[in-house]
């Protein structure tokens, strides 16, 4: 069973945030600030944060940039009345993995926490399963029913990316930046390329498509046959 801690000083809050995850099947550890949050996190195991920003001696910000500068990768989910664009995007630079504001919409806030703890145990294990492929992070190997391929790098990188984010649009510059690299000589085409050789590779499967979305860039769909 997962574990959430909620950091929040409004007592109800806190206990709406409790209510809703345990009627969900949470374990949930609760704490009214980034101070004490850290203190539980020595004694207990934690799977996920529902973080609020505005608290008393540590507040979310500073609470989740002293988790990433410690390398503790645990999903965040900042949760806040804060709704302007440069508090989201300090959010974002503070570490936070994703941004609600309040009021909270129960059922997002459900499906948010699953997809984010569904990334968390992707990067940890390092296998993405869809239907009866498996994708070996380590072992750049796409496997189905037995059969076995060895990827290049850049493109094995570039179809785990894809199809850990289903439906999500990336643009060949964010591909480029995320697995070429920021500083790399390749033009965005190179990622045109790569996207029709593992096109070529998985036509015939019947789990997955690669899809270009016209003046956007690409993004990972994933068929019924799947399920």
């Amino acid at each position: 069973m997962f574990q959430i801690m909620v950091v929040e000083d409004d007592k109800h809050m806190q206990r709406l945030l409790e209510a809703v995850l345990k009627r969900n099947g949470y374990q949930v550890v609760l704490a009214d600030n980034g101070k004490k949050a850290l203190e539980k996190m020595d004694s207990c195991h934690v799977d996920l944060i529902i973080l609020d920003v505005m608290m008393p001696e540590m507040n979310g910000y500073e609470f989740s940039k002293t988790l990433r500068e410690n390398n503790c990768m645990i999903p965040i989910l900042m949760a806040t009345a804060k709704h302007l664009p440069e508090d989201k995007k300090q959010g974002f630079l503070s570490g936070t993995d994703d941004y609600m504001t309040k009021p909270l919409d129960m059922e997002e806030m459900l499906l948010r926490i699953k997809a984010l703890l569904r990334r968390s145990r992707i990067i940890s294990e390092k296998k993405l399963v869809i239907g009866k492929v498996e994708l070996d992070y380590n072992a750049l190997t796409v496997t189905r029913e037995g059969e076995k391929q060895t990827l290049p790098q850049k493109e094995f990188y570039l179809l785990y990316k894809l199809l850990s984010y289903p439906d999500c649009i990336f643009t060949r510059i964010e591909l480029m930046d995320e697995i070429w690299g920021s500083d790399t000589e390749s033009t965005d085409t190179t990622v045109n390329v790569h996207i029709n050789r593992l096109r070529r590779r998985f036509e015939n499967y019947p789990e997955f498509e690669l899809v270009a979305v016209r003046g956007l860039g690409y993004k990972a769909v994933k068929k019924v046959d799947a399920e």
